[in-house]
């Protein structure tokens, strides 16, 4: 299954991440667990569709069965939609019933899809219209940041905007930075000590659980009928 995507960073405090994505043909991928939301654009049999997906919290398998496109901006950590709870979208996703080839419907409004280049230009605006909104306390210190509030209200603050708690966050992105290492040919034990995993075993159960994937498999590249989704190291997490 012959599969294409690419990121790019952002500049905006509200994103993480910008993506896209195109596959062909039929088989099987591999979605990897994420701790952002994110607001995903798709063509699928010539039909245009979008939707809000959910933090994932464990790796799964989808299948591909045709040609598809998609286009995604994935949010970070402290930004949320006041008027969508983002707890209940935690592995799962809200497809949107007003779509046309251009525009889409969210907080009752319509808006022009965006591509790659010009995606903050759209989060500029939802930010205008208080669609988004952002508490910079979560993000900091998901990072591990100090907190000028009590640990309650941080963990209050943080599940709110993201859906989960800080150690699900860090858990699941000690678990890309991992697969990433090893992606790039770094030995197991190495990337233990590195993300701070107790042991190879604890290792390879924070793997099979985020990922999908052991080390080995991770060492060795994707299978031709089974790939990974885009998966790629957070800016700001460099260790544990």
């Amino acid at each position: 299954m012959p599969i294409e995507s690419g990121h790019r960073a952002s500049d905006s405090p509200y994103v993480a991440r910008v993506w896209w994505g195109r596959t062909s043909g039929t088989g099987r991928m591999t979605s990897v667990a994420s701790s952002t939301w994110e607001l995903v654009f798709w063509t699928d049999g010539g039909v245009v569709h979008a939707g809000v997906r959910g933090p994932e919290t464990s790796a799964s398998t989808a299948e591909i069965t045709g040609d598809s496109e998609a286009f995604g901006i994935a949010f970070a950590h402290g930004t949320s939609m006041p008027r969508l709870p983002i707890a209940e979208l935690v592995d799962g996703e809200l497809e949107m019933s007003r779509v046309t080839a251009r525009t889409f419907a969210l907080g009752g409004d319509e808006w022009e899809i965006p591509g790659m280049d010009d995606a903050e230009a759209l989060v500029q605006r939802l930010v205008r219209d208080g669609v988004i909104v952002r508490d910079p306390m979560v993000d900091e210190v998901v990072w591990g940041g100090i907190a000028r509030v009590g640990a309650r209200s941080v963990q209050r603050r943080v599940a709110a905007a993201t859906g989960l708690t800080q150690g699900a966050i860090r858990q699941i992105e000690r678990a890309r930075l991992a697969a990433m290492l090893l992606g790039e040919g770094a030995e197991p034990l190495d990337v233990v000590h590195r993300c701070g995993y107790y042991d190879q075993p604890h290792l390879a159960r924070s793997l099979q659980r985020f990922i999908g994937r052991t080390a080995t498999q991770l060492r060795q590249g994707d299978a031709d009928d089974d790939v990974l989704s885009l998966l790629y190291k957070p800016e700001d997490a460099d260790g544990p």
